[in-house]
């Protein structure tokens, strides 16, 4: 085999033993849960907010940025609950780019695995000391969750990886909301098939074990819009969209039926800017069908400090060196907006 072994990555408990979550922490997290948990099962109507950048590449950008949302999250907190985006792995469409922290924790130099989980680690651990909000990460890599299981909130399984097997078993041993991305090509049934495996009982190999999981009914669906076979971005967060996904997904008869609204990526054409008014044009989507307003959870939003996205190796602090995100006025000022209208 053409493989190079480089070193041997430690084992998730040895990183959590050399690493620790502290108890107060912990606890701020359990609660946290309770209240994320809740507006799923719907406990609570509070609108939920997945905001931050397209990838986290800066730790100290990171938690300057999360502590301007937990100031916001202090003012909306009956009407909104913010989990921040601290996205550590960037899925990359060709294979070829910037792979995320995990996979490469310093910019200036080669990619490192180690080093890279223990970087991400040490970024959610602070962004929660910091701010007190628990956040959210992706799912790239099924066997990386256990090096950050005691810190996350979300869990997010994106557009090319929502059809793999691994991905779908491992969430159902999750104790947390995960959301399953329509896949690139838009079909709705890759993504109803995915909840349904998710939120069912599995016995699987996972990192070495044979594990049972009793699934996950927080699993749910992610909208983020299509790519048509001519390579066109197709939305589907229009009025119609809504209602024909949220009449095929409630035949399925799935636990806690849920859509968040993924509002960049094809929604937007990958135009950021654009993202308050889809938000927007959704809220009154919620307005308009008691459906809708039942199953519309909430949003995943791109956003930073500087809005826009710079090169690898640009030097703008808070700026997002992989997809262009919103900028912190406009996002904050969003928030505000979306508040006013729960």
């Amino acid at each position: 085999m053409s493989f190079v072994y480089v070193q041997e990555i430690p084992q998730p408990k040895d990183i959590l033993e050399a690493m620790p979550l502290s108890m107060d922490l912990a606890v701020i997290k359990k609660k946290r849960d309770q209240e994320i948990k809740a507006a799923f099962t719907r406990e609570n109507n509070k609108l939920v907010l997945i905001i931050g950048p397209c990838s986290a590449h800066d730790e100290n950008a990171v938690c300057d940025y999360i502590g301007r949302l937990a100031k916001v999250q202090d003012e909306v907190r009956e009407k909104i609950i913010i989990i921040p985006r601290i996205y550590t792995n960037k899925p990359r469409t060709t294979g070829i780019g910037y792979k995320g922290m995990a996979h490469q924790p310093n910019l200036a130099e080669e990619p490192n695995i180690v080093e890279g989980i223990k970087a991400i680690r040490n970024m959610h651990i602070r962004a929660l000391k910091e701010s007190r909000l628990p956040a959210a990460d992706e799912m790239l890599y099924p066997g990386n969750y256990p090096y950050l299981e005691d810190v996350l909130s979300y869990v997010a399984v994106g557009a090319r990886s929502v059809e793999n097997q691994a991905h779908r078993l491992t969430c159902s041993g999750l104790d947390i909301p995960v959301g399953m991305k329509n896949p690139t090509s838009g079909d709705i049934d890759v993504t109803l098939n995915s909840i349904q495996a998710a939120q069912a009982p599995h016995v699987f190999s996972y990192n070495r074990w044979e594990v049972k999981t009793s699934g996950n009914p927080l699993t749910h669906a992610v909208l983020r819009g299509a790519v048509d076979p001519h390579g066109v971005n197709v939305p589907n967060y229009h009025y119609e969209d809504l209602v024909w996904f949220a009449e095929a997904y409630q035949k399925r008869g799935l636990a806690n039926s849920t859509i968040i609204v993924d509002t960049n990526h094809a929604n937007s054409n990958k135009k950021y800017a654009e993202q308050p008014r889809i938000a927007m044009e959704v809220m009154r989507s919620r307005q308009h069908s008691p459906v809708l307003k039942d199953m519309i959870r909430g949003f995943m939003i791109e956003s930073f400090i500087e809005e826009g996205a710079q090169k690898t190796d640009g030097t703008v602090f808070g700026k997002s060196i992989t997809d262009p995100c919103l900028g912190w006025k406009d996002s904050e000022k969003l928030i505000r907006d979306l508040a006013a209208m729960v």
